[in-house]
């Protein structure tokens, strides 16, 4: 008996540590394309370089704000960030294609404000659409660069999930 005691607090600990820690998951899709599937090129800067639409589930109760970043990690240069918005409500359930949510807008790597969708320079890169629940909203001025995002979020994931798409030029 007292194993199952000390194994089921063990089990609780593990958990909040792992929520604590941002361990708690949400979902984010989209109906343009599979997890792990290519990224139609309307979305890419051989297209209408518009934005996908996506869907967001399972956002925690107590959620103060939303963070939405897309980016590359297979870019030459090392990760490269492609979009930013933060201090997103809460409540916000889709992003219509081409749409912005409503929230404070960073600067991308393209040095710009907004969506830049995938230009991969050559080969196969993979892009990851990522969204974060905070238990706050942040006091981030619009243009901020993204470590400066990194550093204002640490310790404030209270879940977090992830669409990867993929795409490659056709030359």
């Amino acid at each position: 008996m007292p194993r199952a005691i000390v194994a089921g607090a063990f089990a609780i600990a593990l958990a909040i540590v792992s929520f604590a820690a941002g361990g708690a998951k949400m979902k984010i899709t989209s109906s343009a394309f599979q997890e792990g599937g290519n990224i139609p090129s309307k979305f890419t800067c051989d297209g209408g370089d518009t934005s996908p639409p996506l869907q967001i589930a399972e956002t925690p109760s107590g959620a103060k704000s939303l963070v939405l970043v897309v980016d590359d990690p297979d870019a030459p240069s090392g990760l490269f960030t492609h979009w930013m918005v933060w201090n997103i409500s809460p409540q916000t359930n889709a992003i219509a294609e081409g749409s912005t949510p409503k929230g404070v807008h960073g600067t991308n790597d393209f040095g710009r404000s907004g969506y830049g969708g995938p230009c991969p320079p050559s080969g196969t890169h993979r892009y990851y659409f990522k969204i974060f629940a905070l238990d706050r909203e942040l006091d981030l001025p619009a243009g901020t660069k993204r470590s400066q995002l990194d550093a204002a979020i640490k310790g404030h994931v209270v879940a977090q999930g992830e669409l990867m798409g993929r795409y490659s030029r056709k030359k």
